[in-house]
């Protein structure tokens, strides 16, 4: 009996890491790698080579690159696994037509705790007879009656 119990509590601690285990996500060192970018000295190939695809992209009046970078690692026992946000970094670059870096953001951990998002809420504006219904019904009614004879009853 004793064996066992060793023998469980054996398997138990051998399973069990001192090191922790650091799962990423995204480009490695983007901090590292966004301070080598120059505005109006970078071209949209230099930005690929160095950082590699962007993770977003975005385009309306000039195009939009956006890199993330996160990582994370499980906690301790005593927090039952729950993940630890270790590093969490974005970093947004705007490349005008021509293809040379316009504008660079940078954001950390700590910044976007201080970036306020808008509460406001957008209401949904269709009702039961949208367009679609409506268009459909009307498909309907000239499929059962094509010659539009027969009366409509309410």
């Amino acid at each position: 009996m004793k064996n066992i119990i060793f023998l469980i509590l054996l398997l138990f601690l051998y399973n069990c890491t001192i090191n922790k285990v650091v799962h990423h996500h995204g480009v490695h060192n983007l901090e590292k790698k966004q301070e080598k970018l120059r505005i109006n000295e970078t071209n949209k190939n230099d930005i690929i080579k160095l950082i590699g695809p962007p993770s977003t992209k975005s385009s309306f009046d000039n195009d939009v690159f956006i890199y993330i970078e996160k990582k994370t690692s499980s906690s301790r026992l005593t927090k039952l696994g729950k993940k630890k946000l270790l590093v969490n970094n974005v970093l947004v670059l705007e490349i005008n037509s021509r293809g040379i870096l316009a504008d660079k953001k940078f954001y950390n951990k700590k910044d976007m705790k201080k970036i306020e998002f808008d509460t406001s809420e957008t209401s949904v504006t269709y009702s039961k007879r949208s367009f679609i219904y409506n268009f459909l019904s009307s498909m309907r009614q000239k499929i059962n009656d094509p010659l539009g004879k027969k009366r409509i009853q309410d």
